[in-house]
């Protein structure tokens, strides 16, 4: 079942904020015909400062990235878009959210050719839970690897996170799930261990952590990076390479890393019980220390969190 979409009564589009069910566009747009926008899934989290944002300056320079390699002239600096992102929350009331800034190609061009076309910015925040369902956290889910590849480099640019991108996604996603499956996990092209849907992989061997390369056929995760510098903080040896997907149905431990997924276990993959079927210890002590940080219960050694109201203090412009 796909999530649903909460309403809250604001979006902030432009620099202004204006009611949920005007943030509108053309259906004639380059967006919507050719899906030219760019994007970023951020989390914000209640803690005991209020609402925390984690890791938004990497989220906005991916951002800023994703717009340069697309050649789209982003209009609004990291700054001016954190304030936004903070007034947006704070005028939404909300404690947690998901946050989505978009920037996309409007109204103005018939053809493939996006010069000329008007380029708009929007940033939508909305409560979301768990992604892959109530109490995938603690008990883990069920994956299968996809018969979809993921895209050959140069095909194009994977260090960019574009809407048009995530069609092959949306396929990877739509049949893990006919087929039963909580998720699926794509191959590269060359028939190796790329990603999950819109998740990074990690698996654990030998009390070692292993991940996919960053190969071009997969996104730069933002919590991927997070998940290796905690490991390292605290021994754990570290493998960005390439994995065999057999290697999968042999590995001690399986999890997912993403904005939306945070780090979810997975139990089995194509119906092969992943160890002993549950969250391993590895896993539990990254999941822990990781959910700790993004929650504010323990001391964010790494300045990974953005607090709303220290935004708030900074900025003159009103809510």
């Amino acid at each position: 079942m796909a999530a649903e979409l909460i309403e809250v009564p604001y979006i902030w589009k432009e620099g202004e904020l204006i009611p949920w069910h005007d943030a509108q566009i053309h259906v004639l747009s380059v967006a919507v015909q050719f899906g030219s926008s760019v994007f970023e899934g951020i989390r914000a989290y209640a803690t005991p400062r209020g609402p925390a944002v984690f890791r938004l300056p990497e989220h906005l320079r991916r951002l800023q990235d994703s717009c340069r390699i697309y050649r789209m002239e982003l209009k609004y600096s990291a700054d001016e878009l954190t304030r936004g992102v903070a007034r947006l929350i704070a005028a939404n009331q909300l404690e947690a959210c998901y946050i989505r800034p978009m920037v996309l190609r409007g109204y103005g061009t018939a053809g493939l050719n996006p010069v000329g076309t008007s380029v708009e910015t929007y940033i939508a925040v909305y409560p979301w839970g768990t992604y892959l369902g109530e109490g995938a956290l603690e008990q883990g889910g069920d994956a299968c690897v996809s018969t979809w590849f993921r895209p050959h480099p140069n095909t194009f640019p994977a260090m960019a996170k574009s809407a048009g991108h995530y069609n092959c996604s949306q396929l990877i996603k739509a049949d893990a799930v006919l087929k039963g499956f909580a998720e699926g996990i794509a191959l590269s092209p060359g028939g190796l261990v790329s990603e999950g849907s819109g998740q990074n992989v990690f698996l654990v061997r030998g009390g070692e952590l292993y991940t996919p390369a960053l190969d071009g056929s997969l996104l730069h995760g933002i919590t991927r990076a997070s998940v290796i510098a905690l490991a390292r903080d605290i021994g754990i040896r570290v493998h960005e390479t390439q994995i065999p997907r057999e290697t999968l149905y042999v590995a001690d431990e399986v999890f997912f890393t993403g904005t939306a997924a945070e780090l979810t276990p997975v139990r089995s993959i194509d119906n092969i019980t992943i160890g002993c079927g549950r969250a391993g210890e590895i896993t539990r002590v990254l999941q822990k220390r990781l959910l700790d940080i993004m929650h504010g219960r323990t001391p964010d050694v790494f300045g990974w969190l953005t607090y709303v109201a220290d935004v708030l203090v900074r900025d003159t412009v009103p809510v």
